[in-house]
């Protein structure tokens, strides 16, 4: 009855709790942070636990304002230990002192009293020390926090240790809940995560505290504040990171008098002239690495994994992954001294990982250390281009160093490479809400012009590829003009742009536009052109008459276009993909859909399939071939694709093409490709950024030379490290102690293709060869400079996708198999590995460590393509599966 008279009550026109003069409040104080896998429990996780006892005061109060008080708190009796249960051997503060693991001024510094202005029941300001360390200022306010509340019921922005956050109050029969919005919180630090949703980091987070109120004043405050990161594409690749704060009023005694003055300033000033008001917000902690190595140590340990013959393993992207942080924290002449010390194959990786850590002192690094005017560093240039163009987290001023199209440019493919990678960083910084950006206004400018602005046709098609990196809604009216163009590549390039549009910018003038280019109302086109401009038909949500007309015109097509499209019909109704409602509507009417129309035959196709289907992801396949009327291929397309909770990646697309083959075997070209010139290339599209194309042979002396000179070793179009998932994110915690978490992706990648033509056994081969392994690693740190504790959760895989297209012309009709290149890999199998790594460490090197990790061969899977394809395979090499075999 004696402690609850001396109670203020939180009534009668109260903001918040008052404190009585002349009473010392002594509280028990308890904090603790644990770190473990999203599932785990509070006995395995790694952590740490603060408990002290806490005295608070009244130092003096506005005389015309009951709830304008200045508070002194003092720290004392500080222990630190596990939060669970450790043996001797496990238990990292076994025999510690506070004294011992804090040292001596910090502790002194932690026990030092401070003070809060308090007002209104929200705390204003927080005086203490300006020397302490910035460790210990956030300690003290993380204990200020749980003083903060008020009595009614209502969502407030308030100013606390976390930053400046939403909250929402709820009253109820001597409770009050604060629950806080931690994603309004605005901190001074700030993160970055990946532009590809895909492949990026999700979260979740909760901060609740419920404080217990006895005739209006703090009984008890329990805070809990959770925090779960999990990568969208495999969400059990995820970490856990859980605070709790326990503020308990134990005991109420005689304490000091209010003290004499006219405002908080002038009081504290009269108290202690070293207190100054340090702000309420959390204070940024510079960690301090001991004993760590140098960018160039760790360069040198890692070397060897950087080899071209390391790109197939999964240890090349852990070191690329690794070797990134480091150069994160490195100048520009740090980088400089790895760039100059490495090795010829191994500089082009090199070049990867500094571009890729997209810091200002690596770009400059890079801008020093390439020269552009120089055509013999094409292989570097495109590198840095190509990591440029998959970077994580652009900024204006990469955009700005790239556009160096203004200077010296010594290789005309480099050149293009800039435009096309300019586009895809503007298509990042507009995603941010960066499009007004002077840079990005002068680049889109520049390259929504360039079409227009010249008559060379390779430059032309250059602008066009960086529109269509872009995305600009801006850009559909000029792909519109440019798929009627009497160029076939400005057709297809405009036409394969609209469809990666969302369907809502594809507007009715634009359809009509695709509609005249399939059914040549204006002019004859080439075949592949008609073939693409049906694919946009088909995904910008068609109308009825769209798709009944495009039924109608199968049977009147050419041969192969006849075939590919009845293929294409049917693998849309048999993967269910949007059309495929409306053309069940349309293939209703018996004159659109019978007999005579889906009869046609051919070897062009057209197939899609699942590759992995989970919770999380799905990713599909699909592998399009177009040939001549000769039986020549025209276009090959493979694509794949991955989706994760509604986002849409499209990760890979291989196109080969070749025109203009028909003399070689004095056949009769189509209709409309009369004139073509002689030529094959292929281009790639890889993470939705559009690579520069790469021509095999143009022109027939060009064909006739290197068929004579080919060596069967197919031309590499992308190879190298390519960071994926890039997610860095500072989670300042209500009790003052503060989270770092970085989740990064690591890909490395090499993609080939080729094309063999054979005279003497009239045969032909196209071959693409995909190799990858990639890493996904999650750490989460909390590092008190007195103490860390963390965790790693990462896994690790390695792939291989190939296939070869065969075509027999000894005979007529031609013989045409699409199967995967090697027939002896059904013994191979790869592994799958995951870990988890759970650590606890003091500065003095005691450390305990947790591992846990799960490998699993996996065979390899075989995907099948259309069943006309295994018959046609049989006749050409008397086997019974031909397919695609993926290892991973």
């Amino acid at each position: 009855l004696v402690l609850i008279s001396l109670l203020t009550m939180c009534s009668a026109g109260a903001a918040g709790p008052r404190l009585n003069n002349d009473r010392l409040y002594k509280f028990s104080y308890t904090t603790e942070v644990l770190v473990d896998r999203a599932k785990g429990s509070k006995d395995g996780s790694a952590g740490y636990r603060i408990s002290s006892d806490v005295d608070v005061n009244l130092v003096w109060r506005d005389p015309s304002s009951k709830d304008d008080q200045l508070i002194q708190l003092v720290i004392s009796n500080v222990k630190i230990k596990n939060v669970a249960p450790r043996s001797a051997k496990k238990n990292i503060f076994q025999g510690a002192t506070t004294q011992s693991l804090l040292g001596e001024k910090k502790l002194a510094a932690l026990e030092r009293p401070f003070m809060v202005h308090l007002k209104n029941g929200k705390v204003s300001s927080f005086y203490c020390y300006k020397a302490e360390p910035a460790s210990i200022k956030n300690l003290k306010r993380g204990v200020a926090s749980l003083l903060q509340v008020q009595c009614r019921s209502g969502k407030v922005i308030e100013n606390d240790v976390s930053g400046r956050c939403t909250v929402e109050y709820k009253a109820a029969q001597g409770q009050v809940t604060r629950t806080k919005a931690l994603e309004t919180c605005k901190t001074a630090e700030t993160g970055f995560t990946t532009y590809i949703q895909v492949l990026g980091v999700s979260g979740e987070s909760s901060s609740v505290t419920v404080f217990t109120l006895e005739d209006g004043f703090i009984k008890s405050a329990i805070a809990k504040e959770t925090h779960i990161l999990a990568v969208n594409a495999r969400r059990t690749t995820a970490a856990k990171i859980v605070s709790r704060q326990s503020l308990t009023l134990v005991a109420i005694e005689a304490g000091p008098f209010e003290a004499a003055g006219k405002n908080v300033a002038s009081v504290v000033k009269s108290l202690d002239e070293k207190l100054f008001a340090v702000g309420v917000a959390a204070e940024k902690v510079k960690s301090q690495c001991k004993g760590c190595q140098s960018l160039f140590e760790h360069w040198q340990a890692v070397q060897k994994q950087f080899e071209p013959d390391s790109l197939s393993k999964a240890i090349a992207p852990r070191s690329f992954l690794a070797l990134i942080q480091s150069i994160r924290k490195a100048s520009k002449d740090e980088i400089l001294q790895v760039l100059k010390h490495s090795s010829k194959t191994a500089l082009p990786q090199v070049v990867d990982a500094v571009t890729s850590s997209q810091t200002p002192d690596s770009l400059d690094a890079m801008l020093q250390f390439l020269n552009f005017a120089d055509p013999k560093g094409m292989v570097l240039q495109e590198r840095f281009l190509y990591a440029c163009g998959f970077a994580s987290h652009p900024n204006e001023r990469m955009l700005q160093a790239l556009d160096i199209s203004k200077g010296k440019i010594g290789s005309k493919d480099i050149k293009e490479s800039v435009v096309i990678i300019l586009g895809a960083i503007v298509h990042k910084l507009c995603q941010k809400g960066g499009c007004e950006l002077p840079t990005v206004v002068e680049v889109k400018k520049m390259i929504l012009e360039g079409p227009d602005s010249t008559q060379v046709e390779s430059d032309i098609q250059m602008y066009l590829l960086a529109l269509k990196n872009s995305l600009l809604p801006e850009a559909i009216p000029l792909f519109s003009k440019y798929a009627e163009s009497e160029v076939g590549a400005y057709c297809t390039i405009s036409l394969t742009a609209l469809q990666r549009y969302d369907v809502a910018l594809i507007t009715d003038e634009v359809k009509q536009t695709v509609n005249r280019v399939y059914h040549q109302n204006r002019r004859v086109y080439e075949k592949n052109v008609r073939a693409a401009a049906a694919d946009v038909i088909f995904s910008s949500n068609p109308s009825y008459m769209e798709v009944k007309n495009v039924l109608l015109s199968i049977g009147n097509l050419p041969k192969e276009l006849n075939k590919y499209m009845l293929s294409k019909v049917k693998d849309i109704l048999h993967f269910e993909m949007p059309a495929s409602k409306i053309l069940r509507q349309a293939m209703k009417d018996m004159i659109s859909h019978n007999y005579d129309r889906f009869s046609k035959v051919g070897s062009s196709s057209a197939f899609s399939g699942f590759m992995a289907r989970t919770a999380d992801a799905t990713t599909t396949y699909s592998l399009d071939i177009l040939y001549s009327g000769s039986g020549v291929l025209r276009r090959s397309n493979m694509n794949i694709y991955g989706a994760s909770n509604g986002a849409l990646l499209h990760g890979l697309q291989v196109a080969i093409e070749a025109q203009g083959m028909e003399s070689l075997i004095a056949a009769k070209p189509d209709e409309g490709e009369e004139d073509l010139e002689s030529f094959a290339g292929m281009s790639a599209l890889l993470f939705d950024v559009q690579l520069r194309p790469v021509t095999f042979f143009k022109g027939y002396s060009d064909l006739m030379s290197k068929m004579f000179s080919m060596s069967g070793e197919p031309m590499n179009v992308v190879k190298g490290l390519i960071l994926l998932t890039d997610h860095s994110q500072v989670i300042q915690l209500q009790s003052g102690l503060k989270a770092n978490a970085e989740f990064q992706g690591g890909l490395a990648i090499d993609i080939s293709g080729g094309m063999e033509v054979s005279l003497w056994y009239r045969e032909s081969k196209t071959s693409v060869n995909n190799r990858g392994a990639m890493v996904v690693t999650g750490n989460v740190t909390v590092d008190m400079d007195f103490v860390r504790t963390g965790m790693e959760v990462s896994f690790e895989t390695e792939a291989s996708l190939d296939f070869t297209t065969t075509v027999q012309f000894s005979e007529y009709p031609f013989l045409v198999c699409m199967a995967k290149t090697n027939c002896s890999l059904v013994n191979s199998t790869l592994y799958f590995h995951e870990s988890l790594t759970k650590y606890e460490s003091l500065p003095s090197g005691k450390s305990y460590v947790s591992r846990r990790g799960h490998k699993q061969l996996l065979p390899g899977s075989e995907f099948p393509l259309h069943q006309e394809n295994s018959n046609m395979c049989k006749r050409v090499f008397d086997s019974d599966w031909y397919g695609i075999r993926l290892f991973f």
